[in-house]
């Protein structure tokens, strides 16, 4: 059974690159035909699909993001990263990991996700 973990500081400034890491065991990432998203909930609000990487490593991002967004996979470490850019507190949330059969992932039933992990944007 898959399981993904996310760490990361929970607290970052202002301005600053929030990054992120999700660590997969119980299956690897370049598994067909799988991908691998970042998905967040602020707080009051839905969740939102941030972006993707696939087995095959290609990258895919939400368009309202795209700007800020990068995905990267370590392979000899069955990881997957997230950097967001230039942040504000509008992008304090919980942010979870995911895997699963389609690119966008927007609820929990869409594959097997990560418990979450609290990012706080704040100087």
């Amino acid at each position: 059974q898959v399981q993904l973990q996310e760490s990361g500081p929970g607290l970052v400034k202002p301005s600053q690159t929030l990054s992120l890491t999700c660590t997969v065991s119980g299956g690897s990432i370049t598994t067909n035909y799988y991908y691998w998203s970042w998905i967040r909930q602020p707080p009051g609000k839905g969740l939102e699909w941030m972006g993707a990487i696939a087995y095959s490593g290609s990258t895919y991002y939400s368009p309202s993001l795209k700007s800020r967004t990068s995905i990267s996979r370590d392979t000899s470490k069955n990881q997957f990263t997230l950097q967001l850019s230039s942040v504000t507190p509008e992008d304090t949330a919980v942010y979870y990991c995911a895997r699963a059969w389609t690119i966008v992932v927007v609820t929990p039933s869409q594959g097997s996700w990560g418990q979450g992990t609290q990012v706080t944007v704040s100087s």
